[in-house]
């Protein structure tokens, strides 16, 4: 595939924010080559693509992302591409709903496919959408998978679940635990577990109510970590910032001492 049209889609099917697409790499192109063939091949791999059919991102991000390609077509002077047209009506009319898919490919092919809410706040929590630190965690332990292999993995405030599942499909832990707080998150959360695949399968998976206020000894002897990983948890204020700090160091560490933390 061309390096150009795999960065548009990885952008596309993780819905990154559209300023940060090559659209200035893809105007020189079409600048240089007045064919069709690169939008072309760039709409097979993204609202074409299997994968947006079966889990596509929300209707406005498929709208505003075709008009765009348009944009640049038209700045161009590129041939004019009926399917790009077609496309764009296809998602002219319908609303767009509360929720939507988000993809993030892996380096090996397949994809963590996450069901999220659109907004960045609803239901009374932040937990329903993908944060960067969650994205960062994965990327280090995609470079660290000997951390997890073989090991009892504990994520504490999974949310959408991005990072645990990612250390479930590359990282060969022996199980792994999901926790959060939030019944909404929770049930999103087993959602995605489900669509990943992970329901029944190996590692061996399991998705906990989890207080890091409260947590306690019993709860963490009972789950048994070798390997503890937070995202974005460091950045909580309050109550709840001292919370986490009480879970992994008083109650885990009081019980495995060779334990491995990662907090991102």
């Amino acid at each position: 595939m061309n390096l150009l049209v795999e960065e548009f889609q990885r952008h596309f099917f993780s819905m990154t924010r559209l300023p940060s697409f090559p659209w200035s790499s893809l105007l020189e192109h079409l600048q240089r080559d007045t064919s069709s063939q690169l939008i072309s091949e760039i709409l097979d791999q993204t609202c074409r693509h299997s994968l947006c059919r079966k889990f596509p991102p929300s209707v406005r991000f498929r709208r505003l992302f075709l008009s765009q390609l348009i944009k640049q077509q038209e700045e161009a002077g590129a041939d004019p591409l009926d399917e790009l047209y077609d496309a764009l009506a296809e998602v002219l009319g319908p609303e767009d709903a509360n929720e939507c898919y988000k993809n993030y490919l892996l380096p090996h092919g397949g994809a963590v496919t996450l069901l999220e809410n659109t907004a960045l706040i609803s239901q009374g929590t932040t937990g329903l959408v993908t944060w960067e630190a969650g994205l960062y965690l994965a990327e280090w332990a995609l470079d660290h998978r000997e951390v997890f292999t073989g090991r009892t993995v504990l994520e504490l405030g999974s949310g959408m679940g991005v990072t645990g599942i990612t250390v479930c499909r590359c990282c060969s832990p022996s199980s792994l635990v999901f926790s959060d707080y939030n019944p909404s998150v929770l049930q999103k959360l087993r959602t995605n577990v489900g669509v990943n695949g992970l329901s029944n399968a190996t590692p061996v998976v399991s998705v906990e109510q989890l207080d890091w206020t409260s947590a306690t000894e019993e709860q963490l002897q009972k789950i048994g970590a070798d390997v503890v990983i937070a995202a974005g948890q460091i950045y909580v204020s309050g109550p709840d910032g001292v919370g986490i700090y009480q879970c992994v160091s008083h109650g885990i560490l009081g019980i495995k001492k060779k334990l491995t933390i990662h907090a991102f």
